[in-house]
């Protein structure tokens, strides 16, 4: 009995030293296996650098805390309440980790090239229209169709227009008049400037009428009243409309063809104001197809540009020389339009952050120490951003690895709207 209450009490004794000893080590632990004498800045989790804290703990992942001490890394101390608000602390090896880079804020100058989108439209002043002068019966059409490409006098249609007939006699009365007077030689300058006027007055009409300038030319060497008439293409070109079908009767005034130009062209494209401003008539520009290699030049139209309330754009219009007819109506293409710039604040565009109608930016204000800053940007610049408002020539930023300072950021900056009185 004795010797079992001795064994007894020898077990409970040994438990409670090494309880004891457990208790102490836990103590002693983090300045064994961290530096002796340190003093402890925070805690850091071990699966997210960025997430910080005062205390000792578990981080959200589960696992436990890691301090981190005033001699581990560069600076001293923990930033102070004087700090900018959300301002976080990163040590080196901390950057490492998350793939912080830091550069500094300089300045863009020179020439910056604008890519576009462009949409190909005929020439206003290549477009000729072939409206009908008169009422009239479809006799026959040719084969040409929209998109067909016609040459000047190319014959497109045969009609036949009662009406046009009183006002043939008519020019072929005044031809007469003019024929005889020649014949006789007497006329006086004035009665043969007064017969002309009047050859030129029917020609006139019949040209008003519809009648082609070659078909005039016929009838004046024939004297015969054509029982049809022909419609001829106005101009080398390609169909853009065509109205006109056999048996057909159309009114005075109709469209029966629409012929287009196309060796010169506009190609229209959408600026914005600020950006309209650097492009003024003359500038030369390059318009290419898409999946194509081949570039053609091309410069800024004198026309004002006009505003389109639907994109809240400017279209900018640039004239295109089209040799070998490239460039179709209603083609997309790209355009390439360089822009001189004068000398102006720039950051990576990487260096930015979004965030609804706010642009944010981190600024290292010491060696591991990066607060955030809300900026104002203007133009893309390729791989860059202009910055009009925020920073100064000069300060550091963060160009990456910055989603994981901003998230830590907002914490604090969260954390410290709580705490604040209400």
């Amino acid at each position: 009995m004795k010797r079992s209450t001795l064994s007894l009490m020898t077990l409970a004794v040994g438990a409670a030293l090494f309880v004891t000893g457990t208790l102490y080590g836990s103590h002693k632990a983090p300045a064994a296996g961290g530096q002796a004498g340190s003093r402890v800045l925070y805690y850091v989790d071990p699966m997210n650098p960025a997430h910080t804290s005062d205390h000792p703990g578990l981080a959200p992942c589960g696992m436990k805390l890691q301090p981190v001490y005033a001699d581990a890394g560069t600076g001293s101390a923990k930033p102070s309440d004087s700090t900018a608000p959300g301002a976080v602390r990163i040590t080196p090896d901390q950057q490492q980790l998350i793939g912080v880079r830091v550069g500094s804020v300089g300045t863009f100058s020179g020439t910056h090239t604008l890519r576009l989108f462009g949409r190909v439209v005929p020439d206003d002043r290549r477009i000729y229209h072939v409206n009908a002068g008169a009422e009239g019966l479809v006799r026959e059409v040719s084969a040409v169709t929209v998109g067909s490409a016609v040459k000047k006098d190319q014959w497109l249609a045969t009609y036949a227009a009662p009406d046009l007939r009183t006002t043939i006699q008519g020019f072929l009365t005044a031809v007469d008049v003019v024929d005889r007077q020649m014949a006789g030689g007497a006329n006086t300058p004035a009665q043969i400037s007064v017969v002309n006027d009047n050859v030129r007055l029917a020609t006139d009409r019949l040209q008003t009428l519809g009648i082609s300038a070659l078909q005039i030319e016929e009838i004046r060497k024939t004297r015969v009243v054509p029982p049809n008439f022909r419609i001829l293409a106005p101009a080398d070109g390609i169909i853009l409309a065509q109205g006109l079908t056999p048996s057909l009767k159309f009114e005075k005034g109709m469209e029966c063809y629409r012929v287009a130009d196309l060796t010169h062209v506009w190609v229209l494209t959408d600026v914005s104001a600020d950006e309209a401003e650097h492009l003024p008539p003359g500038t030369a520009a390059e318009v290419s197809i898409p999946g194509q290699h081949k570039a053609l030049s091309a410069k800024v139209g004198d026309s004002l540009p006009q505003f389109d309330p639907v994109t809240r754009t400017l279209k900018l219009r640039l004239e295109v020389d089209n040799p070998g007819i490239a460039l179709r109506p209603e083609m997309f293409v790209d355009v390439a339009l360089p822009v001189p710039l004068p000398s102006t604040l720039a950051v990576a565009a990487d260096a930015v952050l979004h965030s609804g109608l706010k642009a944010t930016v981190f600024v290292e204000q010491a060696e591991g120490f990066f607060a955030p800053r809300n900026v104002e940007t203007g133009r893309h610049l390729g791989d860059q951003v202009e910055i009009l408002a925020g920073l100064e020539p000069g300060e550091r930023i963060v160009t990456s690895g910055h989603f994981l300072i901003d998230s830590e950021s907002r914490m604090k900056l969260s954390a410290a709207a709580q705490r604040a009185p209400m």
